[in-house]
């Protein structure tokens, strides 16, 4: 079977690291899996051949990627790709009423959410979104992120360069990552050095004030230097679990409005397969039904979260063996081969 991935690819942001997976896999299991579009510094398999395409999937991370997608010639894909052939896999959460969450939000507007939803109904009937709990009915779930046990790191904490390290933009997350911060606040001399990598956490990203986003980036550049927090910028795609592992724990945070729909992104799994410890800031109920029982253990209580911390400090290799279990339920359940066999029934119903 051959799929065409309409997506706007960037190998610092987003989900590069699951397309290439998904391409890989194809490849090991007689398929194939090519995105859309024609760039000679990509390192991604780029075809604009739709003819020959098995399903087309339009994958969506911002509501923007049909405005900015790079020249996206969406009548020809329409013209050349019968409706039947065509999915769309909503990552972001997109497809739903407006939404406010903390001050996160999908839309800005009920109007903006309505031509979203119209827009994604006119490329096709069938409509997926990487959650268990889809709140339209007409949305199936699918998670597209997936779990590779090929990027698992040891888990050796002796010498750790970091002992936090935070891998993500600052887009909405800041509060997440505060919360976090001042758990650590206490212990900063017994934790150690502490990182964010990504755009926004020092300054506002340079596009921020042109596309009139800069609320997204809020944070507070004076507490986190206060923290010693040091900032690197955005690493590419296949040096995030490197990154992630230079830290004795890493926290898994997510945008309000993405813990709110109860999403999988990418960093849900490739923060376990890290050389660090998962530091979870989700809810119980959801951090059971994606990483087993066990991680509870994990998760950063809003009541109790110095003493998380310092009990992360203290008795790592007691947490090594909850993440070595949460591998193995993650390499069984959400491996890229299972995804894959998912997404081809999906397409070939």
């Amino acid at each position: 079977m051959r799929l065409l991935f309409v997506y706007y690819l960037m190998n610092d942001a987003g989900s590069a690291q699951d397309v290439h997976n998904f391409t890989r896999v194809a490849r090991q299991m007689g398929h194939e899996v090519a995105v859309y579009g024609r760039d000679p510094e990509t390192p991604f398999r780029l075809s604009k051949e739709v003819r020959s395409a098995d399903a087309v999937a339009f994958i969506f991370e911002w509501t923007t990627q049909l405005r900015y997608g790079g020249g996206l010639d969406l009548a020809r894909i329409l013209d050349e790709v019968p409706r039947h052939k065509r999915i769309v896999i909503d990552c972001d959460g997109a497809y739903n009423d407006a939404i406010s969450v903390e001050g996160d939000y999908n839309h800005r507007n009920a109007e903006s959410a309505r031509r979203w939803v119209e827009v994604c109904d006119s490329l096709s009937d069938r409509i997926f979104q990487p959650t268990l709990h889809p709140r339209r009915p007409n949305v199936r779930p699918f998670f597209f992120h997936a779990y590779d046990p090929a990027w698992e790191q040891p888990l050796d904490f002796r010498n750790k360069e970091y002992g936090m390290v935070y891998v993500g933009h600052a887009k909405f997350r800041y509060r997440p990552l505060e919360r976090v911060l001042r758990a650590i606040e206490p212990l900063h001399e017994k934790v150690g050095r502490l990182a964010t990598v990504g755009h926004g956490w020092d300054a506002l990203p340079p596009w921020a004030k042109p596309m009139g986003i800069e609320d997204n980036f809020f944070t507070d550049p004076d507490y986190l230097r206060k923290m010693g927090v040091e900032f690197v910028q955005p690493v590419p795609s296949e040096e995030v679990i490197g990154w992630m592992s230079k830290g004795l724990f890493s926290p898994v945070i997510y945008r309000p409005l993405f813990r709110h729909l109860k999403l999988v992104t990418c960093r849900t799994f490739e923060t376990p397969a890290a050389g660090t410890l998962p530091l979870f800031g989700l809810d119980e109920d959801y951090v059971r039904e994606i990483y087993g029982d066990r991680a509870v253990e994990l998760i950063l209580p809003a009541d109790r979260a110095e003493k998380k911390v310092r009990d992360l400090v203290t008795r790592p290799d007691y947490y090594a063996e909850i993440v070595l279990g949460i591998r193995r339920h993650l390499a069984e359940k959400h491996s890229y081969e299972a995804r894959l066999r998912e997404l081809i029934r999906i397409v070939g119903g």
